[in-house]
């Protein structure tokens, strides 16, 4: 996987995501990924589920993983930090 075919969604809303993701496809790419951590994730799912359905339909989900990351809070501690990569392709 090429490392400029990751879509890295943080607090932005969706439709950022979407535009993003649609420029990838546009520039030649055959798969683009979306990666989120926490609260993010739905915002992902959101900005593929958009692509698929009002911009791409011959856009598919050619698979979905999901972890666990441990970070480091600010408090000095360690927390854990669901995280999802939504692997688009054409």
């Amino acid at each position: 996987m090429d490392e400029e075919n990751i879509v890295y969604v943080g607090n932005k809303a969706p439709m950022s995501y979407v535009i993003a993701v649609i420029t990838e496809f546009e520039q030649g790419a055959k798969s683009v990924t979306l990666k989120a951590r926490g609260r993010a994730i739905s915002r992902a799912v959101d900005a593929a589920e958009i692509v698929r359905n009002k911009f791409l339909p011959d856009v598919t989900v050619a698979g979905i993983s999901i972890d666990t990351e441990e970070i480091e809070s600010e408090e000095g501690g360690k927390r854990n930090v669901s995280s999802m990569e939504i692997s688009l392709s054409k």
